[in-house]
């Protein structure tokens, strides 16, 4: 088996690969979630490059040809010195993509002010990785972050609704839109981020769209299997779906399946 390979922090790249699923079902993939290390969000370029490519080196010893970092902190933190430093002196034949570039390659052409919101955890949003990014592909747009540092703990907690929620809710979209007056697009940078999408637009201060990473990140790797067919070649199809987690077997089981949609049953690996 070659399986794609998905890597998260934790549970929210699961809702990254709920759609990667849906587009492309009939791949294996496997999945980890880096729980006993998590949060990422918090920690350093270097503490998170290394937890990341310790993460990647497995995928690979389990036959992956090619793995999609399902996570922000992972993707803006580490992906660059996997994928320029790493991949051509050890694995050169295969594959580590992220998030980020398949949402900014497009974010631009949903906005009509040209003004964009983002709203990530704080790792995020201080490796600068969406601004370059977005200058990149459309200059003209003007980016505006927000960090949301309380929004993970409470979904892992599942706090989606109530007082509270919507405090912490309001408090970080008021900080975002009195950055600007023309922001009428807001991408979530985080994974765990849709699981709070009614409240978020509940608490919204205005007539906005909320962009989330899942659909365009499938739509993106279904693009980059066809234009790449060497990599498309190598990974197995047998429509199988395996998860392990560096924590509780019991926790994850329990917490995934509120992000994946369905059942999950996890395995536990040691790191």
């Amino acid at each position: 088996m070659q399986p794609i390979g998905i890597f998260d922090s934790g549970y929210g790249g699961l809702t990254v690969m709920k759609e990667i699923v849906k587009e492309l079902p009939s791949y294996d993939y496997l999945y980890l979630g880096d729980n006993a290390r998590a949060p990422y969000g918090t920690r350093s370029f270097d503490t998170v490059y290394k937890y990341t490519w310790q993460c990647v080196q497995w995928f690979f010893s389990m036959g992956c040809p090619l793995v999609v970092l399902a996570c922000n902190t992972a993707s803006a933190k580490a992906l660059r010195t996997i994928q320029q430093n790493d991949l051509p002196a050890l694995y050169p034949d295969k594959k580590v993509l992220g998030v980020i570039r398949p949402t900014t390659e497009v974010i631009g052409k949903f906005t009509e002010s040209g003004s964009v919101g983002i709203l990530a955890t704080r790792g995020t949003v201080e490796s600068g990785s969406y601004k370059v990014e977005i200058e990149r592909f459309f200059p003209g747009v003007n980016v505006h972050q927000q960090a949301c540092p309380v929004w993970v703990p409470l979904i892992e907690n599942r706090e989606l609704e109530g007082a509270g929620v919507d405090y912490f809710v309001s408090k970080y979209l008021q900080e975002l839109f009195s950055q600007s007056d023309h922001i009428d697009t807001v991408l979530l940078a985080c994974t765990h981020y849709p699981l709070l999408i009614d409240t978020i637009r509940k608490n919204s201060p205005r007539e906005v769209q909320f962009i989330s990473q899942g659909g365009l990140v499938a739509q993106s790797l279904k693009d980059y299997l066809l234009r790449h067919p060497e990599v498309d070649v190598a990974c197995s199809r047998g429509a199988s779906r395996r998860f392990y987690t560096t924590d509780s077997v019991l926790d994850f089981n329990s917490n995934a399946s509120l992000f994946y949609g369905e059942p999950v049953e996890s395995l536990h690996l040691d790191l």
